[in-house]
């Protein structure tokens, strides 16, 4: 089957979406929409051929301190940022009866190449971040090369480590 992923738009059938995760249900269901529109987050849906949602993921502009960094990031860093631009990656779902297809690997290799495109052709970012939801989320961040941030419960992987993923360094 051929998946594509796109921008979420009110033809989408986003009310029939369950991935299991109450939060992450009534996050698309009744706020995605709304978040799009004010420019709070930019959220990408897969589907296939009908206008079914099989996943999803958001994707919006942020930054973290630099202290949070470990060390041997923050030594090639300039000392005068005291908070870096990166890319959050706010939520990925995969619907219930989808997983265990690799469609959560499908959604996050197309989350980081777009932005590693963004980031090297139109708005700086030096990592991608995300907040896991559990155990289960940061083991399979952990599988793709993220980096856990002690103390903030936060993960990371520099930009630079998704362009060697791509073959693009």
């Amino acid at each position: 089957m051929n998946y594509v992923t796109m921008l979420l738009t009110s033809s989408h059938e986003k009310e029939k979406f369950s991935c299991g995760n109450d939060m992450l249900d009534a996050y698309l269901h009744k706020q995605a929409k709304q978040d799009v529109k004010r420019n709070l987050t930019a959220c990408f849906i897969l589907t296939d051929d009908t206008k079914h949602v099989k996943g999803y993921y958001t994707l919006s502009n942020s930054s973290i301190p630099r202290d949070l960094l470990p060390n041997e990031i923050i030594k090639k860093l300039p000392p005068s940022y005291k908070d870096l631009p990166v890319t959050l990656l706010g939520r990925l779902a995969v619907e219930i009866k989808h997983k265990g297809q690799g469609i959560g690997a499908i959604l996050l290799i197309d989350a980081l190449k777009r932005c590693y495109y963004t980031s090297t052709n139109s708005i700086a970012s030096m990592a991608v971040i995300v907040d896991p939801i559990d155990d289960a989320a940061m083991n399979f961040y952990l599988k793709y090369g993220f980096i856990l941030l002690p103390d903030s419960g936060r993960m990371f992987i520099p930009m630079a480590t998704i362009a060697q993923l791509f073959n693009v360094a």
